[in-house]
């Protein structure tokens, strides 16, 4: 119990008070930068993939299968040797987001960006100074710890130090750091592609720049109320919470940390609490979020956008060209997601954006029956304008709604006692969606060619059904009120919550108010 006070939790659905304050959107905008470091790893691996200088030192095999002529169009970059170069750095932040989990929990989420951008920096060295295979694997491996952890830690930071009408809005942040990452990439890919022999050598080096940046952002920054109270500091904590709240009046949210702290450390296997009953539908929402939003084929996508415009007929600048459009748009897009979060809600963007994303893959996959054969070398301009607005319509829509809500929903739903290791999970369910999708994109583009797209046509149309079906609103919800403003309250989801332990906590916060009084 925090000296000075009695801890007695707010009542359910309570608004605290809370100004915008310049601490807090600083601190936002710093951390999110963690999410600069994953997109432009998302966009650069793409556009090297598709340099001949690269591929003559790595994959001499898919040089030779690019230029011959009697080979399909779309099977001519499937090589598991290239998709592993593509998919390691994810398969090793799955791994590395448990390691994340702890220390996200035992250090702070500070420390934990300290060690994302390490991490990150001595991949992106190996990287730089590849002269073989194994040296660009390690260095991708690095990476991924790097990317494991920041992607841990960040957006839990996001969602705890944010006021909650503006929750959303803050934490899509690190979705349009992502698209922002992106965008650099291609416009650096486009750029080093014209630089030979060492271009790829210049675009795997700059990825050291948000890492940098993301590395120094957190020497500045203050650790979330949430974490100092979790790591036995509350005075600290307390003080931290009237700087970012902007006011005195702190007690009802500090009192409800507090109480929702005391919980946690009683908590000795967080991991082991996500399997009881009533956390089972947060675990169920998270895994799923993740799972859905690989099933776009957004990452396939962006990973292999370059390669992909070449499968089409598009010539290799066209194809960096036109990866730097899509690009553009993904980045201007998550702002309408910025905006609009915290005012239309989670599940309008998400049911709005499945629409669209289900025409625009049909119609990519019309595009694509109609006029790529498996040899075609090229495509009439009015075909290749009407291919780039479909992908960037396509692009578009995810950018304002699955991107950055397939972060958010699952960093503000956890409570305290399981939030570390929910996240964990998120990061964990997502890295390992997009390593098997990056993994199998390119094989499965040779064997299903534009059934691809149909694939994840009706991929979105089962998302959409779920949203509509089982995923509550959390729009405007205070954080650590979550479980009884929306779960207890959704038609599927109340049966699995138990009330056993939040009635202990709200009877005892009671007495300890009578007695008060």
């Amino acid at each position: 119990m925090p000296a000075g006070g009695l801890s007695v939790s707010a009542p359910p659905g309570m608004e605290f008070e809370a100004k915008i304050t310049p601490i807090v959107v600083t601190s936002c905008v710093m951390a999110a930068t963690g999410g600069l470091m994953f997109g432009y790893d998302i966009g650069v691996s793409g556009g090297v993939s598709s340099m001949e200088d690269f591929l003559r030192e790595f994959f001499p095999t898919v040089l030779r299968n690019k230029h011959d002529k009697e080979g399909s169009n779309y099977c001519k970059f499937n090589d598991q040797g290239l998709q592993l170069f593509t998919s390691s750095l994810y398969l090793a932040g799955l791994t590395s987001t448990f390691f994340a989990s702890y220390t996200t929990r035992q250090l702070g989420r500070r420390v934990t960006m300290l060690i994302a951008g390490a991490f990150f920096i001595i991949g992106v060295i190996f990287n730089a100074a590849a002269h073989n295979l194994g040296m660009l694997i390690i260095g991708r491996i690095l990476l991924g710890c790097g990317v494991g952890f920041a992607n841990q830690a960040v957006p839990l930071f996001l969602s705890e130090i944010a006021p909650p009408r503006i929750r959303g809005g803050l934490n899509a942040l690190f979705q349009l750091n992502i698209t922002v990452g992106i965008l650099f990439a291609n416009i650096v890919n486009f750029g080093t592609s014209k630089i030979h022999p060492w271009g790829w050598r210049l675009s795997l080096s700059l990825a050291g720049l948000p890492a940098l940046l993301l590395t120094a952002s957190a020497l500045f920054m203050v650790d979330t109320p949430n974490s100092l109270i979790e790591r036995g500091m509350p005075e600290l904590g307390k003080a931290v919470l009237k700087k970012i709240r902007g006011t005195d009046n702190v007690d009802p949210e500090f009192n409800e940390i507090v109480e929702a702290s005391r919980v946690a450390r009683n908590v000795k296997h967080p991991f082991r609490s996500l399997l009881q009953r009533r956390n089972r539908p947060l675990l169920a929402i998270t895994v799923l979020l993740q799972m859905f939003q690989q099933m776009t084929g957004i990452n396939a996508i962006m990973f292999y956008a370059p390669v992909l415009f070449t499968t089409l007929g598009f010539k290799a600048d066209a194809a960096l060209y036109s990866a730097v459009i899509t690009g553009a748009v993904n980045a201007l897009s998550t702002l309408v997601s910025v905006y609009t979060v915290d005012r239309v809600g989670r599940r309008m963007l998400l049911l709005d954006a499945g629409v669209q994303m289900f025409l625009s893959l049909v119609a990519m996959a019309v595009v694509m029956r109609i006029k790529v054969t498996d040899n075609s070398d090229n495509l009439d301009r009015d075909w290749a304008i009407m291919v780039v607005v479909i992908i960037c319509n396509f692009v578009s829509s995810f950018a304002w709604s699955w991107g950055p809500l397939g972060w958010l929903i699952p960093s503000e739903t956890f409570p305290l006692e399981t939030r570390s290791a929910g996240q964990s999970i998120s990061v964990c369910a997502n890295l390992l969606f997009t390593f098997v999708f990056a993994q199998a994109f390119l094989s499965m583009l040779c064997h299903l060619k534009y059934f691809i797209f149909l694939f994840s046509a009706v991929s979105v149309v089962v998302m959409s059904l779920f949203v509509l079906l089982f995923l509550p609103e959390t729009k405007n919800v205070p954080i650590e009120e979550m479980a009884d403003t929306v779960w207890k309250r959704h038609w599927f989801w109340k049966r699995f919550m138990n009330d056993e332990g939040n009635s202990h906590r709200v009877g005892e916060a009671n007495n300890i108010y009578s007695a008060a009084i």
